[in-house]
């Protein structure tokens, strides 16, 4: 038996006054009550209890004992209720980043409907496409929609983030499709201008085989909402991230290019957070909600 139970037992010995009463209320026998307050005492190395045939009674250090373990365990189960209740109703600030365009246009709603359904929860959301220092600017979620390197964070999956060649029909009927990736040369296409990122695709087969090709840059920006509309409009073709792209080619203002081949490496978004040994509720109550609304998303 640990110390706290036997301190347990000591207690439940004076408030009944006998080991006896206090055993049956504990379903436990009266003589191993007395060898736990032994061995309960020889570790103090006090006597906390006077005992006669007729009762017992607290030394003078037991009194003092008594006070004080009485008020301890009593705090210990306050504040164990306390963390019963944190887990049943969340509290307090949770700061967030997500990635503008992808939070924009998939995450408002549901991180709306988390804060409504936990008031308590004070949530700051930040919308950021940076590197962002999780735990120097005091994140307590980051989402992030790219190649999970190996740290020591945990990444939560939410969904696949392909990269899709894609073109107006339009403008496909003036340039022609191309027919693999060595075509893509010839062809105007649009660039992504940010994070250093080259005028090459890279990508895999269904034979799972690598390559890369080599784009004609004809316009740049480093906003993919630039890129999908200057791709609607016909000024060439674009890699566009499929959060970007999905409505658009469901309706047919854009068209898949080179369908057999995949963007490489495959992106994905993650749920990133700090590693704790105990994850607080908030932030698992968070990433669920994002979970699963993803679930949902038209890709």
């Amino acid at each position: 038996m640990d110390h706290i139970s036997r301190i347990s037992v000591f207690l439940a010995v004076v408030k009944h006054q006998s080991f006896a009463g206090a055993a049956r209320s504990l379903g436990m026998t009266g003589p191993a009550f007395s060898k736990q307050v032994q061995a309960l005492e020889d570790q103090l190395g006090v006597r906390l209890l006077h005992r006669t045939t007729r009762q017992i009674t607290l030394t003078e250090e037991g009194a003092v004992y008594y006070e004080r373990a009485r008020k301890a365990l009593d705090d210990l189960g306050e504040a164990e209720r306390q963390i019963h209740d944190l887990k049943s109703s969340p509290m307090g600030v949770l700061k967030v980043n997500v990635p503008t365009s992808f939070g924009r246009q998939y995450l408002t709603t549901p991180i709306a409907a988390f804060a409504k359904e936990y008031p308590d929860v004070q949530v700051e959301i930040d919308f950021d496409d940076r590197k962002v220092d999780i735990i120097g600017e005091g994140y307590d979620v980051v989402v992030r929609i790219g190649v999970m390197e190996d740290s020591s964070f945990i990444a939560r999956r939410l969904a696949p983030c392909p990269i899709i060649l894609c073109a107006s029909p339009t403008f496909l009927d003036g340039h022609g499709s191309p027919e693999n990736p060595d075509d893509l040369k010839k062809i105007p296409a649009i660039m992504f201008s940010k994070h250093g990122i080259e005028s090459d695709w890279r990508f895999i087969d269904e034979n799972g085989n690598k390559g890369g090709a080599t784009l004609k840059k004809v316009f740049a920006t480093d906003s993919a909402e630039m890129m999908l509309t200057s791709c609607i409009e016909g000024i060439g073709i674009a890699a566009l991230p499929i959060f970007v792209a999905a409505t658009y080619l469901n309706s047919k203002q854009l068209v898949q290019v080179l369908p057999d081949y995949n963007t490489d490496p495959e992106l994905v978004i993650h749920a990133i957070f700090p590693q704790n040994r105990h994850l607080s509720t908030k932030v698992r109550l968070f990433v669920d909600c994002l979970s699963n609304s993803c679930q949902t998303l038209p890709w």
